[in-house]
């Protein structure tokens, strides 16, 4: 799952997360919204979010983006995380999400994260439009399985699927092709649904 840094790391990959339009009004509080405890999501994954919520407010953020999530999803689910353990250039991955808060996140800072896809209907609180569509898009891979809770790979194939994602962009700037890391996803689930769940190496 290796490029040359600098490139979008995206490949082939098109993109199939529902946008959200910044200019929608706020959900109204008594409307259902996709929250850290949702049922839909696994326990593993509800544990994710609530990671990439506290970050989020601790580098002084307005949402959760889509870094927020694979930094996340990277520190947290076991599974999302042996993915990545065999890249050489995983530690440089890290890096660049831990320093974003000092380092080239900067630039993010006062903006929303958006893409040019479909527009959705509802409105995620918290999340950017384009991670609140991955949420979507999680939930909508796993009810394809049959309807269990979302987990952690499903979200992770969401987020990189968006050429505009800035989790795509982390990936990138790591020199990680986006779209083999998706490849990657899809073969494991199959192999999963071939052979049962799959023990973490860790």
């Amino acid at each position: 799952m290796t490029q040359e840094c600098g490139t979008d790391g995206v490949g082939d990959v098109q993109p199939r997360i529902p946008r959200q339009s910044a200019q929608e009004p706020a959900a109204d509080p008594r409307s259902p919204v996709p929250v850290d405890n949702d049922a839909r999501l696994s326990a593993e994954l509800a544990a994710v979010v609530s990671g990439a919520r506290r970050r989020a407010v601790r580098d002084g953020d307005r949402q959760i983006d889509t870094a927020h999530l694979l930094h996340s999803l990277l520190e947290g689910d076991p599974e999302v995380r042996d993915l990545f353990d065999a890249e050489p250039q995983f530690s440089r991955l890290l890096g660049y999400l831990v320093q974003r808060s000092i380092g080239y996140g900067l630039r993010w800072q006062g903006s929303v994260e958006d893409s040019g896809a479909v527009p959705v209907v509802t409105e995620t609180e918290g999340f950017s439009p384009l991670a609140a569509g991955a949420m979507e898009y999680a939930w909508a891979r796993a009810a394809r399985r049959g309807g269990g809770p979302a987990r952690g790979v499903d979200l992770l194939a969401a987020i990189v699927v968006d050429p505009q994602a800035r989790a795509v962009e982390v990936l990138g700037r790591a020199g990680i092709d986006a779209g083999e890391v998706f490849t990657e996803v899809e073969r494991r689930l199959q192999d999963t649904r071939r052979t049962g769940p799959r023990r973490s190496s860790r």
